[in-house]
């Protein structure tokens, strides 16, 4: 009876009343005024790129090309990605992953009304997996609202929409099963994520995570599965952390300009918490500061335990990083400090990491041991770009070339020598390599040291 009297006072309302339900009860007779609101916002997206045909070692090679001829070696080809995307405002500001746009030279909108129009990128950034485009010379179009994604709760009921297998225009639904997830998509501790149980499949990527006041609180961006379906296990990057982008996109930058924080340190487990003076586990205990650290200026040392970034608790440096990534470069964030059991907050200021030294590009010619081979000198820019530790010295790899791969270089090793002769900078390494067609390259790869030996 109860449910029949509800369902009756509905019809009773006039159509402009009967917008989102707004209690439990209601929310079990359906969730379609909500996606009428909602879906509008969403679009699908279609990108192509023109990319070169890989070739393998033996193709690159000037001696054995000939042998191994292709139609298709070297030739440029059209890949094409399908995804999803968000309306931010109604000046076409859309928010999609930078794995379906990032690298897209032809980009284009598809509408839930069947509009269909071209955009840019303003900014894109492949750590966080997240673009920022632009729809040029449009006006009031559907968009979404961001929420502070910093109130979500777990429980909390979501849908996730977009376009799964390029079929339409699709809605799951589910509930907030985590917060602060690092890793996710692409490990290593790296990434800061809500996640889901509302089933994503491929072709969400980009799409929207919304609450049930239609609310944006976050876009949808990979999934945890061993058989390529859903086994809800999502993961959706935070509206606060595409508030941030968005806010430098519309300052007019390309790349996305993350506060570098310039030390190293692990999460307090429950075997350190205690002679730390926390009744729990919890917060960062720093293990190195470079010299030039915006924490070390601010009196920050070895030993000491990050608790909190401007009152949000931090249990690892991925979340840490996000938190100083929200609050944005050129701010000051409060950072709460627990040393010899006394707690205290610092002002920390929040900067880009230097690029002080120099980092000295060198591009190797064709007519050098290795072609195409790219080399920079050590600085915290390198440093953060590549997720180096504090403490290496050498010169690092931005870009193997033709060559590098064949004698097992890889994009962020650090060459530490060359036949014998320690190396600092890019000009060391290439007049070490002058006249050469062998060479024996010294090489530190994460905590692991190479030999590298070969002859061209």
């Amino acid at each position: 009876m109860r449910y029949l009297l509800i369902l009756l006072s509905l019809i009773a309302l006039p159509l402009h009343a009967q917008t989102v339900p707004t209690s439990a009860v209601q929310m079990q007779l359906s969730f379609a005024p909500l996606v009428k609101e909602a879906t509008p916002a969403v679009v699908n997206i279609y990108a192509r790129q023109i990319v070169q045909s890989s070739r393998t070692p033996l193709q690159a090679d000037p001696f054995f090309e000939r042998f191994f001829q292709s139609p298709d070696a070297g030739r440029p080809r059209v890949q094409n990605s399908l995804g999803s995307g968000v309306i931010l405002s109604e000046d076409g500001v859309v928010v999609s992953n930078y794995h379906v746009v990032g690298m897209a030279t032809d980009i284009r909108i598809v509408l839930a009304d069947r509009r269909e129009f071209s955009a840019r990128v303003m900014l894109s950034d492949a750590e966080s997996d997240l673009a920022i485009l632009k729809i040029d010379d449009v006006a009031d179009l559907p968009f979404l609202t961001l929420r502070n994604s910093d109130d979500v709760e777990v429980g909390e009921l979501a849908l996730a929409i977009g376009n799964p297998f390029g079929v339409g225009q699709t809605v799951s639904s589910g509930i907030v099963s985590g917060l602060a997830r690092s890793g996710g998509m692409n490990g290593g501790g790296q990434g800061y994520f809500i996640q889901t149980d509302a089933p994503i499949n491929p072709g969400n990527s980009g799409g929207a995570l919304i609450d049930m006041q239609g609310e944006l609180i976050g876009i949808n961006t990979s999934i945890l599965t061993s058989s390529g379906g859903s086994n809800g296990i999502g993961f959706a990057i935070p509206a606060n952390l595409v508030t941030a982008f968005v806010d430098q996109a519309r300052d007019g930058a390309t790349r996305f300009a993350r506060p570098w924080a310039g030390l190293s340190g692990q999460a307090v487990d429950a075997d350190m918490a205690a002679p730390l003076g926390l009744d729990r586990p919890g917060g960062i205990i720093l293990s190195g500061l470079h010299p030039v650290s915006p924490f070390l200026a601010a009196g920050f040392r070895v030993g000491d335990v990050i608790i909190a970034v401007d009152g949000q608790d931090v249990h690892s440096p991925a979340e840490m990083i996000y938190r100083m990534s929200v609050a944005g470069l050129g701010k000051e964030a409060v950072i709460t400090r627990l040393r010899e059991g006394v707690q205290s907050d610092v002002l920390v200021s929040l900067i880009e990491a230097p690029e002080e030294p120099p980092r000295d590009e060198v591009v190797l010619s064709d007519r050098e041991l290795l072609p195409g081979l790219k080399l920079a000198r050590i600085n915290p820019a390198v440093l953060s770009e590549l997720n180096l530790s504090l403490e290496v010295g050498g010169v690092a790899v931005m870009d193997v070339g033709a060559f590098g791969l064949r004698v097992g270089l890889r994009r962020g090793d650090v060459i530490l020598a060359v036949n014998g002769q320690n190396v600092r900078t890019p000009a060391q390494v290439r007049a070490a390599f002058k006249g050469k067609r062998s060479a024996e390259l010294f090489v530190q790869r994460g905590g692991q040291r190479l030999s590298l030996r070969f002859r061209i």
